[in-house]
């Protein structure tokens, strides 16, 4: 399918990013938008070098967060007339290329809105993950459920795949809360305002074997005062 577009964010991927462009190459002949908040170039080499074709790469030079740099990359990808459908997946290979004609499938052939990559069905898996992980994606999952009741197991997996129309209603939206992972639970409470049609499919979700994570201490922090926020703006005022 040629109509396809896939916005991968990057902070410092220079180990995978060729690697994972070509596995996913594999499996769909897909526009590729990449975003790049590293503060050297040497991910911006390795991609000019290579002149991929229906790659487009775009350096921020700084660390804006990854929901910011999905968001940019979307409005990117929204500008080409002919893709119909829009996936986010992050650079790393923790979310599998070989899963997207199957998520596609899904999400076409049931009319969807949104398909979340989930972490947290009972076919889903988690490999590799240190206890730390574990433990504060569990917890944070938990939170927000009980804050927001979705019917929803994983508020917090960039694996993602969006309708045009759902696509159209998330790059129109103003003022996210957050720039960083809690921007997708936003979406959420925005597609469910807007009664867009989500649903969940099982994942394999892979710790990296290459490169470091961002997450760290004020990335926590900031993501539960995130949460606060957004149970005020979502829940509080719709009662």
């Amino acid at each position: 399918m040629s109509n396809i577009g896939i916005v991968i964010p990057a902070y410092h991927e220079e180990k995978n990013i060729i690697k994972l462009i070509k596995h996913i190459r594999k499996y769909t002949n897909s526009y590729i938008v990449i975003v790049d908040d590293s503060e050297n170039d040497r991910t911006e080499v390795i991609i000019k070098h290579k002149k991929l074709k229906n790659l487009y790469y775009y350096r921020r030079k700084k660390k804006l967060g990854r929901g910011s740099a999905v968001i940019y990359g979307f409005k990117k990808l929204f500008r080409k007339k002919n893709i119909k459908y829009f996936i986010e997946m992050d650079s790393d290979f923790s979310h599998k290329p070989s899963e997207l004609n199957r998520n596609l499938k899904k999400l076409i052939n049931e009319n969807l809105d949104l398909l979340i990559g989930s972490r947290y069905l009972v076919k889903s898996k988690i490999l590799n993950w240190p206890i730390n992980r574990v433990i504060f994606s569990s917890l944070a999952n938990l939170l927000l459920e009980f804050l927001f009741r979705l019917d929803i197991k994983d508020y917090t997996n960039g694996y993602r795949f969006y309708s045009k129309k759902g696509l159209r209603i998330l790059i129109n939206k103003k003022n996210f809360i957050s720039k960083e992972f809690l921007i997708l639970t936003e979406i959420l409470l925005i597609f469910k305002q807007e009664k867009l049609k989500i649903k969940e499919i099982d994942s394999i979700f892979v710790n990296r074997i290459r490169g470091e994570s961002s997450v760290n201490i004020s990335l926590i922090i900031n993501s539960f005062l995130s949460m606060l926020k957004l149970f005020w703006k979502y829940r509080l005022l719709s009662n």
